[in-house]
């Protein structure tokens, strides 16, 4: 079996988020044929989208796999659920939120998946704890994540553990 290296985004702003986040990292590590390898701090920032909503608390977790981009990404979806997840509208408040944000080097679409995460490099709440945990990261496509996150230091984030 081949093992791949994946990196996932968290992000909670409902029932304790803290709570979510931490509980979503140890269910990540309980998937079948996956181990969490690393996992960064905790992060508060402000809500995207819709800005009338509880600021999130996320983190980026790296893990090993075998299993494909959809199945990963079908019990990511189950995690939510589990955890509540409703999407009564586009960029909603969310007990759990749960991204494929890199699969290896891949760049890959298809209906409900992209990879890289299409908005990853835009979005200082994804970058900064995916540079803690790898310094030197390249997103497929995209170039430096370092170089990504310069362009979105203005984004209010605040580091909690």
């Amino acid at each position: 079996m081949i093992k791949h290296t994946v990196f996932v985004g968290l992000g909670s702003n409902l029932d304790n988020p803290r709570e979510q986040v931490l509980h979503a990292i140890q269910a990540l590590d309980s998937l079948p044929h996956t181990q969490v390898l690393a996992r960064s701090s905790l992060y508060r920032s402000a809500p995207v989208g819709f800005l009338e909503q509880p600021d999130f608390i996320n983190a980026v977790a790296q893990m090993e796999t075998v299993l494909s981009p959809r199945a990963l990404l079908d019990m990511l979806l189950a995690l939510e659920q589990e955890r509540g997840r409703t999407r009564e509208f586009l960029n909603a408040p969310r007990t759990l939120d749960l991204d494929v944000l890199l699969y290896d080097k891949l760049q890959y679409h298809e209906h409900g998946l992209t990879i890289p995460h299409p908005q990853m490099h835009l979005r200082a709440f994804v970058l900064r704890p995916l540079l803690e945990i790898v310094p030197d990261c390249v997103i497929p496509g995209i170039g430096s994540a370092a170089g990504a996150f310069q362009q979105c230091e203005v984004q209010r984030l605040e580091l909690l553990i």
